[in-house]
């Protein structure tokens, strides 16, 4: 009998919302992670409860020089998600990556998604001259990968509800692996 990975027992394609206050930088790379390493079987958007309109350009930079495709990312606003929006994807999970976004009332979600918080601090906020500042941005996309990369390895068919939502939160307490570095 051969073992068969989860990912080639299910169709299913489990869809992701990573939120954060602005939407121009956790979130972004978030997304663009998950769509870019683990797109067999997940489908990541992200969102922002005050977005910021823009991409971070240190956003862009970063994941352009890590061959990225940055065409269509965009800072946009939750409610674009919301339950009852007309073309609002079900979600499966529903992850904040920003302190801030975590203590706000969200709107509702289509699909009664599985949430946890993946706090990572802000690069935006980073302050030095632009060596500190792509620093602050590289060890936020180290964190994110390293956390989306665990959840991704998750059998998520084979686990309840609970044993999962546990694994959702000591997720979020995990920090980039040092052998994960970002050119």
């Amino acid at each position: 009998m051969s073992f068969q990975r989860e990912e080639e027992m299910t169709d299913e394609i489990y869809n992701v919302l990573f939120l954060c206050t602005g939407n121009s930088a956790r979130s972004i790379i978030a997304e663009s992670i998950m769509n870019r390493d683990f797109s067999t079987r997940f489908r990541a958007y992200s969102a922002g409860s005050q977005p910021r309109g823009e991409v971070h350009p240190l956003t862009t930079d970063l994941l352009r020089r890590l061959n990225f495709r940055v065409e269509g990312l965009r800072s946009k606003s939750w409610e674009e998600f919301a339950a009852g929006r007309e073309g609002a994807p079900k979600l499966h999970f529903v992850f904040t990556v920003c302190d801030d976004a975590a203590g706000e009332a969200c709107p509702v979600w289509p699909g009664q998604p599985m949430s946890a918080h993946w706090g990572v601090p802000d690069p935006a906020s980073a302050e030095g001259g632009p060596a500190e500042r792509a620093l602050a941005f590289a060890e936020t996309f180290r964190q994110l990968n390293n956390r989306i990369s665990i959840f991704a390895s998750l059998p998520i068919a084979s686990l309840d509800r609970i044993s999962l939502k546990r694994h959702l939160d000591s997720i979020g307490t995990t920090i980039a692996a040092p052998e994960n570095k970002v050119a």
